[in-house]
C-alpha cells in the first residue's frame, strides 16, 4: 500500500489518465479549435490546382487522419518518436504554400516526393541541429511565441474579416458573430466552475456556432447524410517523381520547422510544467513530425508537424493530461472516417471559429510575456535579441510582400516572420553569450535566465 501511494505521489499531471468523459470532453474541445486549419489547408491547395471534388474530399480525409496519427503519437511517443506531450499536429501553412509553387512548377507528382524527401531530410540533418539546442534558452523561446500568438491571431483575424477586396470584407454579421463568441467564452469561464468552466472555449464555440444559426449564417449546404464513411487513398496523384533540386525550399523550411518545434517542446512543457532534457526531448519531437511528415507524403498532404494553436487551450483551461490529445487524436480520425461529422464541423461559420482563436492565440502570447519576464531585459545584450528578433519577425507578419521582388522560395522562406524572428534571436543569443570569452555581466545574467546547458 505504501508503494501505491508513492506511485501516486510522484504521477505528473502530464501522466495523468483522467476519466473517459472529461478525455472526450477536452479532447472535443482541441479538436473543435484546430479543426479549420486542415480544411483551410486544403481548400487552398484544391483551389490552387484546379483539385476535382472527389480529390479535395480524399485530402482531406487523409489530411485528418494523418493529423490524427501524428497527435497520438506526439503524445504516447513511441521509441524515440514523440514528445510524450499533449501536442496536436496540423499541415503547416509555410508547408502548403511551398508544395503548391513546387507542384505549380512542376507538376503534383514532384511536389509528393519532395514531401518524401523532405521527411527523409529531417533524419539525416537531427544530429547536427540537436547540438545546438543550447542556444535556445527562454530569451529566445519567449519572443518566438510571442510571434507565433501575432501571427496566429492575424491568421484569425481574416478568418473573421475575410479578404481584402473580397464582397463581404469586414461584414458587421462576421464581426458580430466573433465578438459574441469571444464575449459567451468569457461569460462561461467567469460564471461558470469546474470542469464546465475549462471547456469554456468549445462552449464559447457552441454558443457562436447557434447564434450563427439563429442569424441564418451557418453553412448547412455542407451538411448531407451521404456517403456515409471516406477513406483516403494511398498515393492519390501516381507515383511521386523524386527531385532533389525541386525539394530544396520544402527542405530548408524543414530547418526552420525544428526551431518552430523545439520552441513550442519547450513551451508546452513550461505549460505542462514538466522538466525536460532538451538534447532527447526535443529530438523527439522532431522524429515524430518526420515520420508523420514521410506518412503524409505518401497520402498526398504536404509537411504535417507539430502546432502551436493547442498550447493556449492547455494554459487556458489548465488540463495538462497528454492523454487528452491522445483522446484528440482519435477523434480526427473518426472526424476522417464518420463523413457527415465532419461536414457539420465544416459547416461552423469561419468568424465563429476566428472569434475563438483570437482568445486562444492570444494566451500564447502572454505565455511568451511570461517566459520573457525570467529574463533580465535591462541586460544590453539580451534587449537587442528580443528587440531584432522581433523587428525581423513581425515586419513580414505586418507587411505581406514585404520580401514579393525576391526569388519565390528565397520569398516564402523569408516570409515566414516566426521562422525568421525565431532564427535570429538564436543566431544573436549565441554572438552575444556563446561567442568569444563571456563577461561577468552576461555570464550573471545566462544563470538569471536559464541560458546555460541544462543538466541531463
Amino acid at each position: 500500500m505504501p508503494e501505491h501511494n508513492n506511485n501516486h505521489k510522484v504521477t505528473a499531471p502530464v501522466d495523468e489518465v483522467l476519466p473517459l468523459r472529461t478525455l472526450l470532453a477536452f479532447g472535443l474541445q482541441h479538436v473543435l479549435v484546430m479543426a479549420a486549419s486542415p480544411i483551410a489547408s486544403v481548400f487552398l491547395m484544391s483551389t490552387a490546382l484546379g483539385f476535382d471534388a472527389a480529390l479535395t474530399v480524399n485530402l482531406l480525409c487523409a489530411t485528418f487522419i494523418i493529423c490524427g496519427i501524428g497527435t497520438i503519437l506526439q503524445s504516447v511517443g513511441l521509441k524515440g518518436f514523440g514528445a510524450r506531450l499533449p501536442f496536436i499536429m496540423l499541415p503547416g501553412g509555410a508547408p502548403i504554400v511551398l508544395f503548391i509553387l513546387i507542384a505549380q512548377q512542376t507538376d503534383v507528382a514532384t511536389a509528393s516526393g519532395a514531401v518524401i524527401l523532405t521527411a527523409l531530410f529531417y533524419f539525416f540533418v537531427l544530429p547536427v541541429f540537436r547540438r545546438c539546442l543550447r542556444f535556445f534558452p527562454p530569451v529566445v523561446v519567449g519572443t518566438m511565441l510571442l510571434l507565433v500568438a501575432v501571427n496566429l491571431v492575424k491568421i484569425s483575424g481574416f478568418l473573421v474579416v475575410g479578404k481584402a477586396g473580397s464582397e463581404h470584407y469586414a461584414d458587421p454579421m462576421n464581426l458580430m458573430l466573433a465578438f459574441t463568441t469571444i464575449a459567451a467564452t468569457v461569460l462561461f469561464s467567469r460564471l461558470l466552475k469546474g470542469t464546465w468552466g475549462q471547456l469554456s472555449i468549445m462552449l464559447g464555440l457552441v454558443a457562436g456556432a447557434l447564434v450563427a444559426m439563429l442569424f441564418g449564417l451557418f453553412h448547412f449546404d455542407n451538411v448531407y447524410l451521404f456517403p456515409l464513411f471516406t477513406l483516403p487513398t494511398l498515393l492519390p496523384f501516381g507515383m511521386p517523381t523524386f527531385d532533389l533540386f525541386a525539394a530544396l525550399p520544402l527542405m530548408i523550411f524543414c530547418i526552420i520547422s525544428m526551431v518552430e518545434a523545439t520552441g513550442q517542446t519547450l513551451a508546452i512543457s513550461d505549460a505542462v510544467d514538466k522538466k525536460l532534457a532538451p538534447e532527447t526531448d526535443v529530438p523527439r519531437t522532431i522524429r515524430g513530425d518526420a515520420a508523420i511528415s514521410l506518412l503524409g507524403g505518401l497520402f498526398g498532404t504536404s509537411l504535417i508537424i507539430t502546432s502551436g494553436e493547442n498550447i493556449g487551450v492547455v494554459r487556458a483551461t489548465g488540463i495538462r493530461s497528454r492523454y487528452v490529445t491522445l483522446v484528440a487524436g482519435l477523434l480526427l480520425i473518426l472526424l476522417a472516417l464518420a463523413a457527415p461529422l465532419a461536414r457539420v464541423i465544416h459547416g461552423v461559420p469561419e468568424a465563429v471559429v476566428g472569434g475563438t482563436g483570437l482568445v486562444v492565440f492570444a494566451i500564447v502570447g502572454t505565455m511568451g510575456i511570461d517566459m520573457l519576464r525570467r529574463v533580465d531585459l535591462r541586460n544590453h545584450a539580451n534587449m537587442y535579441i528580443v528587440a531584432v528578433a522581433l523587428a525581423v519577425g513581425l515586419l513580414p507578419i505586418l507587411v505581406p510582400g514585404v520580401y514579393s521582388q525576391f526569388p519565390t522560395g528565397i520569398a516564402s522562406l523569408l516570409g515566414n516572420g516566426v521562422a525568421m524572428g525565431a532564427t535570429t534571436a538564436a543566431v544573436m543569443n549565441a554572438l552575444f553569450h556563446h561567442m568569444g570569452k563571456k563577461s561577468a555581466e552576461s555570464a550573471t545574467c545566462e544563470a538569471a535566465t536559464g541560458e546555460a546547458e541544462p543538466s541531463s
